[in-house]
């Protein structure tokens, strides 16, 4: 039993990792895109439309147009989102929190709206759409995972996807603190103003984060759709998970590599009203608050401890003006 919480733990934390991944990318260059919620919903309904699509016009399945397809649609979605929300932000110079709430109200009607409309062409009796056939091979997982007991099915029962995640947050930690891209990414983060008249180009250094951040974080969206729900798209089904996502980057302070234990815990907290018995609905929804409780006692007890590398980047959410240099 233990064995198996501990895999759905993971499974639920795969999707907060990538939110949480690209959103510590684009914090790093003093961008706060509150529209991460939204950007997952995007990627998530992009790869909808690209295996919907497939599905519709072909009689036999490629497994690598069937994995290729939804994964590149997916990514052109998020970086649509993550470029309208540079040009607004970095361009225009707009409220960073107004633009990000904005974001996550526009990606999350948009999803509902072609959720809605591929419901329709596909005439599906009830609202939602089932991509089984595509999920399929989105969800192969290693042949030999069951035949190593509690430990394959922890460490080996997962899809691509999954171990993706874990090393896109490993290489974001490397190049964030080991590479001279990482080090001028976060004098961008720190000081735009010294970052440029050090001959850094902090325009470019924000769109490249926040664009790379949101294509992670869509990935997100895309694997909750075709590996968590087995391929099933119902509009409004993402939950809180987005927010989720942006709660686990306090928590690890701004550290893409904590995130990878901080995923599985939150996982953990999500889901561990499932396997607490006689549990009544109201008590259900008390535990599902225990992610967020966390990361506001992780937040009291940083703050209070003043630790320089457990704050964020001091110019996150503050507009760059360049004349004022």
């Amino acid at each position: 039993m233990w064995a198996e919480f501990i895999r759905r733990a993971i499974m639920q934390g795969i999707p907060l990792l990538f939110g949480s991944t690209g959103e510590i990318i684009t914090e790093k260059s003093g961008n706060l895109n509150l529209g991460i919620p939204g950007i997952m919903y995007v990627g998530g309904i992009g790869g909808v439309i690209g295996a919907f699509l497939y599905e519709q016009n072909t009689t036999e399945l490629n497994p690598f147009l069937a994995v290729f397809i939804p994964l590149l649609c997916s990514i052109l979605c998020s970086l649509i989102m993550g470029l309208i929300y540079c040009f607004l932000t970095v361009s225009l110079r707009a409220n960073q929190n107004v633009t990000g709430l904005a974001m996550t109200t526009f990606g999350v009607g948009i999803g509902n709206f072609f959720g809605g409309s591929l419901v329709k062409l596909a005439g599906s009796d009830v609202p939602s759409i089932n991509l089984t056939a595509t999920s399929s091979y989105f969800r192969t997982s290693l042949p030999f995972a069951e035949d190593l007991g509690w430990f394959g099915q922890i460490f080996l029962s997962h899809s691509f996807l999954a171990y993706l995640a874990i090393i896109t947050a490993i290489v974001a930690s490397f190049v964030l603190t080991k590479t001279r891209t990482g080090l001028n990414l976060r004098a961008v983060g720190e000081n735009p103003a010294t970052a440029d008249a050090a001959g850094i180009r902090v325009e470019k250094y924000k769109y490249l984060a926040t664009c790379i951040g949101s294509i992670i974080a869509g990935l997100g969206g895309l694997y909750y759709v075709m590996d968590y729900a087995n391929g099933v798209w119902s509009n409004d089904g993402f939950g809180d998970r987005g927010w989720l996502a942006i709660a686990l980057v306090i928590f690890a302070i701004w550290r893409p590599n904590l995130s990878i234990l901080g995923s599985i815990l939150f996982g953990g907290l999500y889901i561990v009203h499932n396997y607490i018995p006689n549990l009544d609905v109201s008590g259900q929804e008390l535990f599902k608050m225990l992610p967020y409780v966390v990361t506001i006692l992780f937040l009291v007890i940083t703050s209070i401890g003043k630790k320089r590398n457990a704050q964020p980047p001091a110019s996150l959410g503050l507009p760059y003006f360049r004349e004022d240099r």
